[in-house]
C-alpha cells in the first residue's frame, strides 16, 4: 500500500511540539537527495525558520584520537543534568565506493542518546568536502525548532577541508591532546586560526601533566600566531572520563558567544553564514543539475571510461562535460 502524501505543515507543527518520531522523520526528508523530497523540504524549513536562531550553535573538531564523542556524551550528559535540552549531529566518514558509514557515535555517546531531552542523530558525510554532511545545516534548524538549546555538530576530524563547520556555528571548539614529540603535529594552522576555544582533553591520571605542557605550547603558538591586541582563544585542558575541567571548557564556550553579542559579531556571523549557505546550496543544485542533464548523462559513462584509460584528460572531459551541460539549457 503505497505511503499517504506527506503533510508538510502537520510535520512542521509536530517538530516545533518536539515529537522525536517527527524530528527524526524532518531529518530524513531534509537529508534526502529526492527532488520531491527536496521541495518538501524547502517548504518545510520555510515553515519551521520563525522558530530558529536562538540555540547556542557549537563546532567541535578535533584530532584522530581526541576523544570527540566521549567528550560530547560527558558534556552533553552534563548540561541535560542542568536543565538543557541538547541536539548533536554527528557526521561520521562515509565509504568512497559504497557511500555507507559507520554511523557508531549512538554507541560511543549511550547515555546522551539514552536522554530524554537529548537528541544524537548520526549523519554520512557521503563526499560533501568540509567533514559535515549535505544537510547539516537543514538538520541543525529542524533541532532548533524543536526547542534544543544547544546544538552540537560533531566534525569527522582536522584536516584542509574540515573547516566547513565553522561557517555554520557560533563557536568552533578544537579537541586535541597531549601528544609525545611535537605537541603541534597533525593540526593544521588553518584550524588553529579557525578556533575560538581550544582543550586538550584526557587530561588526567599520567596524561595530566602531559596534557598541561600541551596546553601551554598550544597558547604560545597562539600568541605568535595571533600577535597584537586581538582575542586569542583560551586554551584549558580537560577530561571527558573523570569530568574535570568541563565547566570551564564550557564557561569559555559561553563566554565567546557573549563575546559575540556585546560587539555585534553574532548577528553579523549569522548573516554571513546565511549567505554561505545561500551559496552552497547554489553549488549543490548546480551539481545535480549537471549530473542529471540529459545530454551529460548521454556521454557520461563514456567521458568516465576515456578518462579513467587514459584517452582523455580530467581537463578535457571536464569541459566536454559543461559544455553538455550549456547545451541543454541553451535549447
Amino acid at each position: 500500500m503505497p505511503r499517504a502524501p506527506l503533510d508538510v505543515a502537520a510535520l512542521a507543527d509536530a517538530v516545533r511540539a518536539g515529537e522525536r518520531a517527527a524530528v527524526a522523520r524532518a531529518i530524513t526528508l531534509v537529508e534526502s537527495s529526492r527532488a520531491d523530497h527536496r521541495e518538501q523540504a524547502s517548504d518545510l524549513l520555510g515553515r519551521l525558520t520563525a522558530d530558529t536562531g536562538r540555540a547556542v550553535r557549537v563546532g567541535i573538531t578535533g584530532v584522530p584520537g581526541a576523544g570527540k564523542s566521549t567528550f560530547i556524551n560527558a558534556m552533553g550528559t552534563r548540561l541535560v543534568e542542568r536543565g538543557e535540552k541538547v541536539a548533536v549531529v554527528a557526521v561520521d566518514p562515509s565509504s568512497r565506493r559504497t557511500g555507507g558509514s559507520i554511523l557508531g557515535d549512538r554507541t560511543r555517546m549511550a547515555d546522551l542518546t539514552a536522554s530524554d531531552s537529548a537528541f544524537v542523530r548520526p549523519s554520512p558525510s557521503g563526499r560533501h568536502l568540509g567533514g559535515v554532511a549535505r544537510a547539516t545545516r537543514e538538520s541543525m534548524l529542524v533541532l532548533e525548532a524543536a526547542g534544543f538549546g544547544v546544538v552540537i555538530v560533531e566534525t569527522v576530524g582536522v584536516g584542509q577541508n574540515e573547516i566547513a563547520v565553522s561557517e555554520m556555528v557560533d563557536t568552533f571548539l578544537l579537541l586535541t591532546l597531549a601528544r609525545s614529540g611535537d605537541q603541534l603535529q597533525g593540526i593544521k594552522r588553518g584550524i588553529l586560526e579557525l578556533a575560538d576555544v581550544i582543550a586538550v582533553n584526557k587530561a588526567d591520571g599520567d596524561g595530566a601533566g602531559p596534557a598541561r605542557v600541551a596546553a601551554r605550547e598550544l597558547a604560545g603558538a597562539m600568541r605568535l600566531m595571533m600577535p597584537g591586541d586581538v582575542r586569542r582563544p583560551p586554551v584549558l585542558t580537560c577530561s571527558a572520563q573523570t569530568g574535570d575541567g568541563l565547566d570551564e571548557v564550557w564557561a569559555a564556550v559561553l563566554e565567546h558567544r557573549k563575546w559575540l553579542q556585546d560587539n555585534g559579531s553574532l548577528e553579523e556571523r549569522r548573516a554571513q553564514q546565511q549567505e554561505d549557505w545561500m551559496w552552497a546550496m547554489v553549488d549543490a543544485h548546480l551539481h545535480d543539475a549537471v549530473r542529471h542533464s540529459g545530454s551529460v548523462v548521454a556521454q557520461r559513462d563514456r567521458l568516465a571510461r576515456d578518462v579513467r584509460e587514459g584517452r582523455l584528460s580530467a581537463v578535457d572531459g571536464s569541459a566536454l562535460i559543461l559544455e553538455a551541460f550549456k547545451g541543454d539549457q541553451a535549447r
